[in-house]
């Protein structure tokens, strides 16, 4: 990745669905340039996909929420592949300290949240788990 990369990647996460002759104008480079710098992106996996981002009336008060998870032993790789399977799991991140997993949670309703805390909680090799529900947001993260 070089300096065109960096500064595409910026303008992306900016706003992913710029046109293709209105990033090459920013960027300085051809529209071809452009076309196939995100096709080399996509390809190496350094650009996994795009999505949206909704603005504060488009979040339709969900629950929204950061666990942290402490995982027995060496199976790490195991809770991972299980929280994968949870719709609610909006992320998933490695981490260091007490904690080895911070999930970032997501549901429509504290029914709904209860009910994913229970079943996160019930996978095997989760020691411990310590959960904090977002009650506002001062900035929002570019995706």
């Amino acid at each position: 990745m070089d300096d065109t990369d960096r500064r595409l990647i910026a303008e992306l996460r900016t706003d992913a669905r710029l046109p293709v002759a209105t990033l090459a104008g920013r960027l300085g480079v051809s529209r071809a340039t452009v076309r196939n710098r995100i096709d080399r992106l996509v390809a190496d996996g350094i650009i996994q996909g795009f999505t949206l981002r909704l603005g504060a009336e488009g979040d339709f008060e969900q629950v929204r929420a950061i666990m942290m998870i402490e995982v027995e032993g060496k199976g790490t790789d195991a809770v991972f592949r299980r929280l994968h399977g949870f719709p609610e799991v909006r992320a998933l991140h490695s981490t260091n300290g007490r904690w080895d997993i911070v999930a970032e949670l997501a549901t429509d309703t504290l029914e709904a949240f209860d009910r994913t805390l229970a079943a996160v909680r019930l996978i095997d090799g989760i020691a411990s788990t310590e959960t904090s529900i977002l009650l506002s947001s001062r900035k929002r993260a570019l995706v």
